[in-house]
């Protein structure tokens, strides 16, 4: 059967956190996909976690790389962008292990003239670390109660793990979160990431990804919230890969993009 969703991740040299991620897309009750990991120059190790776990899941894996020439996202995006097989694209990053009904969501919300935003439940570093592929299988990393025993504090963000239906449609509609392209969690229509030719492949870390949601705004792609309906966990990590100049160039390339209204890149897919 024909592939319907594309998910592609990415990931950069943390092969223990995109094992669990792909462990979580194993879990899937809606199983019509195919991955593409996006690898922005990761070393033999995310290869060889690749090659093992492809033995075990179900869905086909495309390992998309280039070499390791500094944070280079929005290149290995726009490659992994062309090697798809389907005409919808769920875009997350290695560090999101997607809870069972992740990509069920998104192919339900999905809709012509629009992307899909949402957002993660972001986990401290100890119980990013404690969690087993057990855990990830038998769906308990994200019950509550687990989460709870292992430290996780009372809070209004735990609305989502536990939101569905009419309070998970509620809690989508009234969020002051304004929705954007958001790398982690957002989908969208092959066709139109064509149409303003894919990222930006000047802008390195910091709003890389609203950029390109602005220009699909600007063309007439309405954004869509789903941040209580598609659950993710996010795994901690560090970000030494973060640099102000990079922040301070990225700024303006987004302020040119409003200000102009932007829609096409010309430092995009086609050169």
């Amino acid at each position: 059967m024909k592939k319907d969703i594309s998910v592609i991740i990415s990931t950069y040299n943390s092969p223990e956190w995109l094992a669990k991620v792909l462990y979580g897309y194993n879990t899937q009750t809606y199983r019509n996909f195919e991955v593409l990991i996006a690898d922005d120059g990761s070393d033999h190790r995310t290869k060889e976690c690749i090659e093992q776990i492809q033995k075990e899941v179900f869905y086909p894996i495309k390992h998309v790389w280039h070499e390791d020439a500094g944070f280079q996202k929005t290149i290995i995006l726009n490659k992994a962008i062309l090697e798809v097989s389907t005409d919808y694209i769920l875009m997350t990053d290695g560090d999101c292990i997607p809870r069972e009904d992740f990509v069920e969501q998104h192919i339900k919300h999905r809709e012509e003239g629009y992307f899909l935003s949402a957002g993660y439940y972001k986990l401290p570093m100890d119980i990013s670390k404690i969690i087993t592929k057990e855990d990830i299988y038998s769906g308990k990393c994200f019950e509550l109660y687990w989460l709870k025993d292992n430290g996780i504090k009372l809070s209004f963000k735990n609305n989502k793990l536990v939101a569905n239906g009419l309070k998970s449609w509620f809690l989508n509609y009234t969020t002051p979160t304004t929705p954007s392209w958001n790398g982690h969690n957002a989908s969208g229509w092959k066709a139109d990431f064509l149409k303003v030719n894919g990222f930006d492949e000047r802008m390195q870390y910091g709003g890389e990804d609203r950029e390109f949601g602005e220009r699909l705004g600007n063309m007439g792609i309405k954004s869509k919230q789903i941040r209580y309906s598609t659950i993710c966990l996010h795994l901690d990590h560090a970000r030494g890969y973060v640099k102000p100049e990079m922040i301070e160039k990225n700024t303006q390339i987004r302020k040119e993009t409003k200000d102009l209204k932007k829609v096409w890149t010309d430092y995009g897919i086609k050169k």
